[in-house]
């Protein structure tokens, strides 16, 4: 039995726009590929995933990818993450992956236990999903056999990838890990961002200044 993860990555010049208030462009661009590595080097450790496939538009990353070992997909500019996700999955499923795994780039912390818990919540035909810490996104998704659901990523997609899954007779569960909910996504995310990195484990993440009222604060 095989497992493929999808790793969708927006454009790394343009990341994290919603914390362009406390980062800079360039710190921005750092954490953005720092977590991208992260995630394809977790994925790589883990022996049950047989292998990545990027997609993106960004030159940049897919070089990063393929650089790390991982298959890619360009997307136009036009392209969407939805339909995107679906591409990649049929072309998955074309090459008779038994399982889909979509993890997205930006996971600071999500580590290979988080990976093979899934991994094994999913032996069976089903859909595994974990969400982060408001519990509206989906920040996994384990699907066995693939196709079985369309992708509907965006705000509030946790319930309704819920939603789909019980629609088409699928088992759901959900697999909760403090490190997998951890995204980065605006300013209030950058302390939980602060309290991980200070434990010792993360130092592949880049240390942080931003702005705040009192002019620039260390995130150390």
């Amino acid at each position: 039995m095989s497992l493929w993860a999808i790793v969708p990555v927006k454009p790394l010049k343009n990341a994290k726009s919603r914390l362009s208030a406390v980062l800079s462009p360039e710190q921005r661009y750092e954490l953005a590929g720092a977590m991208f590595r992260h995630v394809l080097s977790v994925l790589g450790a883990v022996p049950e995933v047989s292998g990545a496939l990027v997609i993106s538009r960004d030159t940049k990353a897919l070089a990063i990818a393929r650089e790390m070992g991982a298959k890619t997909i360009q997307e136009s500019a036009i392209s969407d993450l939805n339909p995107a996700l679906m591409r990649a999955t049929m072309i998955l499923k074309s090459w008779r992956v038994d399982a889909v795994l979509i993890l997205p780039a930006d996971l600071p912390f999500v580590h290979a236990d988080d990976i093979q818990a899934l991994i094994e919540l999913g032996r069976n035909r089903s859909i595994v999903i974990a969400t982060d810490h408001n519990g509206d996104g989906t920040n996994a998704l384990l699907a066995r056999p693939p196709g079985l659901i369309q992708f509907d990523y965006g705000p509030g997609s946790y319930q309704r990838h819920i939603a789909s899954a019980q629609g088409a007779g699928l088992a759901v569960m959900t697999y909760h890990s403090d490190r997998l909910a951890s995204d980065i996504d605006v300013p209030a995310d950058l302390e939980r961002y602060r309290r991980m990195r200070s434990k010792g484990a993360f130092t592949h993440l880049p240390e942080l200044s931003f702005a705040c009222s009192g002019g620039l604060e260390a995130l150390d």
